[in-house]
C-alpha cells in the first residue's frame, strides 16, 4: 500500500477511485475500460482541487467481477482502507460500478456513513452528504438492480433456446471434442479414450478402478489452448472427472437443459447400448453407496434385508453397554422413522438371520431345480460378457478403420511423420483386438456345466471358512438380491439373481 497522501491533512479530501468491469474481455488492451473509468474519475477530482480534493495513487480495480455480490478483491481492499481511516471520498464512474445489489449497496453505505466517507458518481451528479443525493442514489441503484435481473432472465432464456436447438452453449471443452467455430467437433484420439473409459467401467464396475487403469495408460484431462496462448488442462485424471465423463449426455450426441434432453448438432461418440450399460451400473452403485462393502460391524446382510410388510429396507444396527457391542439386529426403516407400532416386522436378531441364510446356501446343492437356475444365470452372464467383448471389439475395429483412412490421406500427401504416428497408434489397438478374441474363445470354451456347480457347492464350507467378513458379505451380495423378512408370518424369503428365482422358508430365530 502506497502511503502517499494517506495521512489526514486539515481541509484535504482524500479520494479513492473505484473501477469495475463484469467481463475480462478487452482487459488485455493497453487502454481498457478500467483505465477509462479511472481517467474520468481523476479528471473529476482535479476539477474539485479548489475544494481540497486529492486523488489517492492506489488503484482499486476489479476486472472480470460481477457487481451482484461483494466478493471482489479491489472492493475488499477499498473497504479495508476506509476502515483504517485512509479515505474521505469514494469516486466511481457510475453507481452500478460499485454495486448492482440494493442490499449490498446499503451495507456499503452504512460503512461509509460510519466512517464519514462521501460517495460521488462522475456521470450522475450527486453527493451523499445531501438528502437529495441520497434519494437520487437509491433510485438509480434500484434501476441498476432491475437491469441486472432483466439481464439474468434474458441470459437464462437464451441458454434454454440454445439448448432446444441442440447447440453447444459454451464453457470448457470436454474430453473427446474440440471447439471449432463455436461447435463441438469430434477429436478422434480423445474419442477413443472416452469409449475405452466406458468399456473399462463396464468391466470393472468401479469409477476408482477405471481411473486407476486410465492413469496407468498415462491418460489426462482435456487440454486446450486459450485465445491468449495459455495452455489449460492436461492434468492426471481424477475419480470425479471420470464420473462426469460417464454421466455426460454430450457423448450421446445430445444436450441437456434441466431434466430435458435434446438432439445435439454434434456427433455422438458413445453408442446408446454402451451408455445404457454404464448408466445401469452407476445407478446400482449409487443405491449400494458404491461397490465397496463398508461393513465394520460384521453385518453380513447389510443392504440386503427388506421388510416385506412395509416394503422398506432394514438397516443393520446394534446396542452397546459399557462401550461394548451387546446385541446386533436388523430394524425396519419405517418402524424407526414412524414408530415400532406401525410395523409388524419391527426388527429381527442379526446372528440367527445370518446363520439361516448361510445354512440355506449350503443346502442349495441338493435343490436340482435351483441348480438349473444358477446354471442359466451363469450362462446368461457369459452371454452378456460375450456381448460386451464383441461391442468393445467392434469399437476398436472402427477405430482401426478411422486410422486406416488417416493412413491413406497421409500416404497421399507423403506425410512420413503422420504415417509413423498412425502406425504407432494402430499397434496397441490391434493387440487389444487379439486379446478380446482370446477372451471370447475362452468364454465359449469354459461355459459352466452342472457338475462344476455341484463341485462348487461341495466346496462351499471350506471356501466360506477362509473368507474374511468383507469377502463373505461380497459373496452373499453376488448370490442374493434381497432377504425379505415378514414379521407377521415369521417367514424369510431369499430372492436370488435373477429375480425369477425364489426360495422361501420359514425362519424362527
Amino acid at each position: 500500500m502506497n502511503g502517499a497522501a494517506t495521512s489526514k491533512t486539515p481541509g484535504l479530501i482524500r479520494c479513492a477511485i473505484y473501477t469495475r468491469k463484469s467481463s475480462e474481455e478487452g482487459l488485455e488492451q493497453e487502454f481498457n475500460s478500467l483505465d477509462a473509468q479511472r481517467e474520468s474519475g481523476e479528471l473529476y477530482v482535479s476539477s474539485q482541487r479548489s475544494e481540497g480534493w486529492v486523488c489517492l495513487p492506489d488503484r482499486y480495480d476489479d476486472g472480470g467481477y460481477t457487481g451482484g455480490n461483494m466478493e471482489r478483491p479491489g472492493l475488499k481492499q477499498l473497504m479495508a482502507d476506509i476502515d483504517a481511516g485512509k479515505v474521505d471520498c469514494v469516486v466511481v464512474y457510475k453507481v452500478d460500478r460499485l454495486s448492482r445489489s440494493l442490499l449490498d449497496f446499503a451495507r456499503i453505505m452504512e460503512v461509509f456513513d460510519r466512517k464519514k466517507v462521501s460517495f460521488v458518481s462522475v456521470t450522475q451528479q450527486f453527493n451523499t452528504t445531501h438528502s437529495m443525493g441520497r434519494l437520487t442514489l437509491n433510485i438509480l441503484l434500484s434501476f441498476a438492480q432491475f437491469e441486472r435481473e432483466i439481464i439474468s432472465e434474458r441470459t437464462r432464456d437464451k441458454i434454454a433456446a440454445t439448448r432446444r436447438k441442440g447447440k453447444w452453449f459454451g464453457g470448457k471443452p470436454i474430453l473427446g471434442y474440440d471447439v471449432v467455430g463455436g461447435k463441438l467437433i469430434v477429436n478422434r484420439d480423445e474419442a477413443f479414450r472416452v469409449r475405452e473409459l466406458f468399456a473399462i467401467y463396464i468391466e470393472t464396475r468401479s469409477v476408482r478402478a477405471t481411473t486407476e487403469e486410465a492413469l496407468k495408460r498415462g491418460w489426462t484431462t482435456k487440454s486446450w489452448t486459450q485465445k491468449d496462448g495459455t495452455k489449460v488442462g492436461g492434468l492426471p485424471l481424477t475419480n470425479p472427472y471420470v464420473h462426469r465423463i460417464l454421466t455426460n449426455v454430450s457423448y450421446l450426441g445430445k444436450v441437456q437443459h434441466h431434466d430435458q434432453l435434446f438432439e445435439g448438432e454434434h456427433e455422438g461418440i458413445i453408442e446408446p447400448t454402451l451408455w445404457k450399460r454404464a448408466a445401469t451400473i452407476l445407478e446400482a452403485n449409487g443405491r449400494d453407496k458404491g461397490s465397496d462393502v463398508r461393513n465394520t460391524h460384521h453385518g453380513l446382510l447389510k443392504g440386503l434385508v427388506r421388510c416385506r410388510n412395509c416394503d422398506k429396507p432394514m438397516s443393520h444396527t446394534f446396542t452397546t453397554k459399557a462401550g461394548k457391542r451387546t446385541y446386533r439386529y436388523y430394524a425396519c426403516h419405517a418402524a424407526q422413522s414412524r414408530g415400532y407400532h406401525t410395523c409388524p416386522s419391527k426388527s429381527i436378531p442379526a446372528e440367527p438371520l445370518e446363520s439361516f441364510v448361510v445354512e440355506r446356501l449350503r443346502a442349495l446343492g441338493r435343490d436340482r431345480e435351483l441348480v438349473g437356475v444358477i446354471l442359466e444365470r451363469a450362462r446368461a452372464h457369459t452371454r452378456e460378457l460375450t456381448a460386451q467383448l464383441e461391442d468393445r471389439r467392434a469399437t476398436l475395429q472402427r477405430e482401426l478403420r478411422w486410422l486406416a483412412s488417416d493412413e491413406r490421406r497421409a500416404g497421399a500427401s507423403s506425410d512420413a511423420d503422420r504415417l509413423a504416428e498412425v502406425a504407432e497408434r494402430s499397434r496397441p489397438i490391434g493387440e487389444q483386438i487379439r486379446e478380446i478374441e482370446e477372451e471370447l474363445a475362452d468364454a465359449a470354451k469354459n461355459e459352466l456345466r452342472r457338475d462344476q456347480v455341484d463341485a462348487a457347492f461341495a466346496e462351499f464350507q471350506p471356501l466360506w471358512d477362509q473368507l474374511s467378513t468383507r469377502e463373505r458379505a461380497e459373496l452373499l451380495r453376488s448370490l442374493i438380491k434381497a432377504v425379505e423378512y415378514d414379521g407377521k408370518a415369521g417367514e424369510v424369503t431369499l430372492v436370488f439373481h435373477p429375480e425369477s428365482s425364489r426360495l422361501a422358508a420359514e425362519c424362527k430365530p
